[in-house]
């Protein structure tokens, strides 16, 4: 059942969105209480003209609320002790817009158009959102059942349309960081969209490498033909339905590493059909288990879903997600130290295979 959306504003301006698993919920006639200054402008891009990419300066971020108590969680729905960001009693998926963006459409004159010859700068266009999974504080996504899970890629699919549309957007990506060890800055199960105004350096560089596998192939998809050649070769499977097939990359930089992907070309999450979205949950529900199950204690992981871009080259996308961990060992982390945070260039502990062996045995 296609979740039911409704809206309203919060004191600042900010849209926040419902969207409900069963009709009449009423959540939309609760309004929000608080007295919030504004919310702040959109943060300023500059450019690097080193290595070709636009960074973000966003200074509001510092002050953004930093593990708060549970009992004065953001997340939670609004009681009769603490006013959150979700002004309604309960809810099932809540979207709203980020309070500490990193892009934002308010924008405000600047007079700085650049700082030097070689370093432009622009507004930060764009926007933030964040997407609460349930309103039990003491969840985690692989909890859900799997139909909350369709809610939440419903949820997904109708921001990636509405955003896609506004004015300045490059790219949609939902994402979902989790464990103090990735630097969450709040437990309740949640994840974010970020609307970037450039394409970021990871979809830049994939572009180039589809472009370039189109070119010396007659129009082949990159992306499609390395699902295929994981789906031969069988010893990177995880495991697979009907619709999706989760595998550990050849090249798999982190030392946990498994991307879902549907087994046709779909550029986003609007793209995919309802029995490709029904099919979704079960599997990524399966893998996220293997992933707590490897050491015994919750894996902090980072859940990525890389859709095409808005604007220039758009049709070489695939919709796929990335879910990795920087756990490489039962009490080790994997830290981005002097080669993979100077140089860009990863070291992996793991070897894909046996990390792909691991997470098959925790069936």
């Amino acid at each position: 059942m296609t979740p039911i959306r409704s809206s309203i504003q919060l004191s600042d301006g900010r849209d926040l969105f419902y969207y409900d698993e069963e009709p009449d919920s009423g959540r939309a006639s609760y309004p929000d209480t608080r007295h919030l200054p504004p919310p702040p402008p959109a943060s300023q891009l500059r450019y690097d003209p080193l290595v070709d990419e636009w960074i973000a300066i966003a200074a509001h971020r510092n002050t953004r609320t930093f593990l708060p108590p549970s009992d004065a969680c953001p997340l939670c729905p609004t009681n009769a002790h603490f006013a959150s960001e979700i002004p309604a009693p309960s809810y099932d998926v809540a979207v709203f817009e980020n309070q500490f963006p990193s892009f934002s459409d308010r924008i405000v004159p600047d007079e700085i158009t650049s700082l030097t010859d070689l370093v432009p700068v622009k507004p930060g266009l764009g926007r933030c959102e964040v997407v609460c999974f349930t309103s039990d504080h003491n969840s985690s996504f692989g909890a859900l059942p799997p139909s909350r899970v369709r809610t939440v890629i419903d949820a997904l699919a109708d921001r990636t349309t509405e955003i896609s549309a506004m004015p300045g957007v490059a790219q949609v990506f939902p994402f979902e960081n989790r464990g103090v060890e990735i630097g969450v800055t709040l437990h309740h199960p949640h994840g974010q969209i970020y609307a970037y105004p450039t394409v970021p350096p990871r979809t830049a560089a994939m572009l180039r490498a589809a472009a370039r596998h189109a070119s010396q192939t007659g129009g082949g998809i990159l992306y499609a033909d390395v699902l295929a050649a994981e789906q031969t070769a069988k010893v990177r499977v995880i495991a697979s339905n009907e619709h999706w097939t989760a595998y550990v990359p050849a090249a798999a930089r982190w030392p946990f590493e498994v991307h879902l992907a549907p087994h046709r070309q779909v550029l986003d999450l609007p793209g995919l059909s309802d029995a490709e979205r029904d099919a979704f949950g079960p599997l990524y529900l399966d893998v996220l288990k293997r992933f707590d199950g490897l050491f015994g204690k919750p894996m902090p992981y980072i859940s990525a879903w890389h859709q095409a871009v808005v604007g220039e080259g758009r049709e070489l996308g695939y919709l796929h997600l990335q879910l990795f961990s920087i756990r490489r060992a039962a009490d080790k982390l994997k830290f981005l130290a002097g080669s993979e945070s100077a140089m860009g260039a990863f070291v992996n502990d793991v070897v894909p295979e046996n990390a792909a062996q691991m997470l098959r045995e925790r069936a």
